[in-house]
């Protein structure tokens, strides 16, 4: 098992901010293990005993709504920790999380979070920083909800995709989504997103095969209204 002083993926979150004294203390009290595509880290209400650290692969955080249908609110690369608001707030879980693809995670105990919490004011800087960054990101989503059509969040949520998580050798998106999951994360019928998938396929922008997709023409994606 690797230790967490000596992680490369630590320097992609707020555990960069904990020195090595406090990294190797937490080393020797963090699990690690392997997650299946489709399985669920933690589930919406469930309370959480620690934050965990996406070591390798990709996960959706969603919410179910008041229809019972489930809206994804963000996806999340190696390097993040989840939970974290859920610890310091002391509250259930807002949100589900499940794996998108195999991914390995950490998983770090709350005491050991709040102890650091406690004891070194750069890593609660650092932590204060990461939340004020989702908030911003959600006040820029209840925006675009509102203000954007569904063909412009579609386009640039296709965009934000190829553009963070890049493509496989074949070209297509490296995460793979289906037209519900679309639907999803643009807030919109599943019907909706299908038919304008296929408008974009039907006007060059993209291609698809089965479930994959591959971004013909990114500047054209961007000119959408």
């Amino acid at each position: 098992m690797s230790k967490c002083e000596q992680c490369i993926i630590r320097q992609f979150n707020t555990l960069k901010a904990l020195t090595k004294e406090e990294l190797h203390r937490i080393s020797g009290c963090k699990t690690s293990r392997f997650v299946k595509k489709g399985e669920l880290i933690f589930e919406e209400g469930e309370i959480l005993n620690g934050v965990y650290c996406i070591k390798e692969g990709i996960c959706k955080l969603s919410k179910l709504s008041a229809n019972g249908k489930d809206q994804i609110v963000k996806l999340v690369v190696k390097g993040d920790l989840l939970g974290q608001r859920s610890v310091i707030g002391e509250e259930s879980a807002n949100l589900s999380a499940t794996a998108l693809n195999d991914m390995e995670i950490c998983f770090i105990p709350k005491r050991e979070i709040l102890a650091d919490l406690q004891n070194n004011n750069n890593f609660t800087m650092e932590i204060l920083r990461d939340m004020a960054h989702d908030l911003k990101e959600a006040d820029n989503i209840i925006v675009n909800m509102a203000q954007k059509s569904v063909k412009q969040r579609l386009a640039e949520t296709l965009l934000y995709i190829y553009e963070n998580f890049g493509t496989n050798e074949e070209g297509t998106l490296n995460i793979v989504l289906s037209r519900e999951d679309y639907a999803s994360i643009v807030g919109t019928a599943t019907e909706s997103a299908i038919r304008v998938l296929s408008q974009f396929k039907k006007d060059g922008l993209i291609s698809t095969s089965g479930k994959q997709i591959r971004i013909e023409d990114p500047l054209q994606l961007k000119r959408i209204e």
